[in-house]
């Protein structure tokens, strides 16, 4: 359904064969190479017309082939909406944006949060002195940004929480950063039905509902992080016409694979990059299926 139709026989026969190799990904049954005898996860091969060759730095490869020309073109809103990178972990995509920051030219913007810990109603302070700000600074969760925001005019961000849903500020929304003020953010939307529309993001308040921690955190900080490069999880939803997927290690999550791969419009935007043990680029990698999740669908049949 995601894929563009061709204008040719022959283009509509590698877009059918493309959809069919998605298709197979995802159900577990592109499975061209044995299980490996040590893990018994399943190895598949990657056809080589996707796969980024490199010995060298695989980040600087995968963006110079995801983002081609990047300088020329970035004040481009266009260029920025149709591609992304994508990887399994937020380290890596960490490193990526921080590429992608360098990169890009003007002055870095730095906004620190504002962390603290809920107050828990005791007189005694030992549990609070036990957390200062300082060790509050450095605690990082997926689900909010961190503590030292950089930024710089021209960057995609991403909207990390619901804003204002019906002006299109929805978590997962890309825009590109218009001004950095002392209070605020002017970003304009990139995608979606409200594609060009500038809003201002102030700082709020974000409480992670899901953590192992003793306490409330909370974090006040701007709800945006960098976004030229995002984890697959994070990419649902998304459709770009170029995407750049890094596997520094193997796929660990169900269906990481099949969600890559299925984010593309067309089979000549996809560019992967499979890192091997001895830094050399491969074209295997695992592809986590848990096939009994299949045993109890209906047949067509049926």
């Amino acid at each position: 359904m995601r894929l563009n139709a061709g204008n040719t026989d022959l283009e509509n026969k590698t877009i059918a064969d493309f959809s069919k190799r998605q298709l197979a990904v995802g159900d577990g049954k592109e499975t061209n190479i044995s299980p490996s005898p040590l893990s018994g996860e399943m190895l598949i091969k990657i056809p080589d017309q996707y796969i980024v060759h490199t010995s060298g730095d695989p980040i600087q490869k995968l963006f110079k082939v995801t983002y081609p020309d990047f300088l020329h073109n970035i004040s481009s809103h266009e260029y920025h909406r149709s591609r992304v990178i994508l990887t399994p972990t937020n380290i890596m995509v960490d490193e990526i944006n921080t590429t992608a920051l360098e990169k890009n030219q003007g002055m870095v913007y730095t906004y620190l949060s504002q962390d603290s810990i809920d107050d828990t109603g005791d007189d005694d302070n030992d549990f609070r002195s036990a957390f200062p700000v300082e060790y509050l600074n450095y605690v990082n969760m997926p689900c909010i940004p961190k503590h030292e925001l950089k930024l710089k005019v021209g960057v995609v961000v991403m909207l990390m929480r619901n804003f204002n849903q019906i002006m299109g500020l929805c978590n997962g929304t890309r825009m590109t950063v218009k001004s950095c003020r002392k209070n605020s953010i002017e970003c304009e939307i990139l995608c979606g039905s409200h594609v060009g529309t500038k809003h201002l993001i102030p700082r709020i308040e974000m409480i992670p509902s899901d953590t192992n921690w003793p306490f409330e955190f909370q974090r006040v900080q701007f709800p945006i992080q960098i976004c030229y490069a995002m984890t697959i999880n994070k990419s649902q939803g998304q459709l770009v016409d170029t995407v750049g997927l890094y596997l520094p290690r193997a796929a660990f999550s169900y269906g990481h694979i099949y969600v890559a791969i299925s984010r593309v419009k067309r089979p000549e935007g996809l560019h992967i990059l499979i890192d091997s043990d001895d830094g050399s680029s491969i074209n295997i990698t695992s592809n986590v299926v848990f096939e009994e999740v299949f045993y109890n669908l209906p047949s067509v049949d049926n």
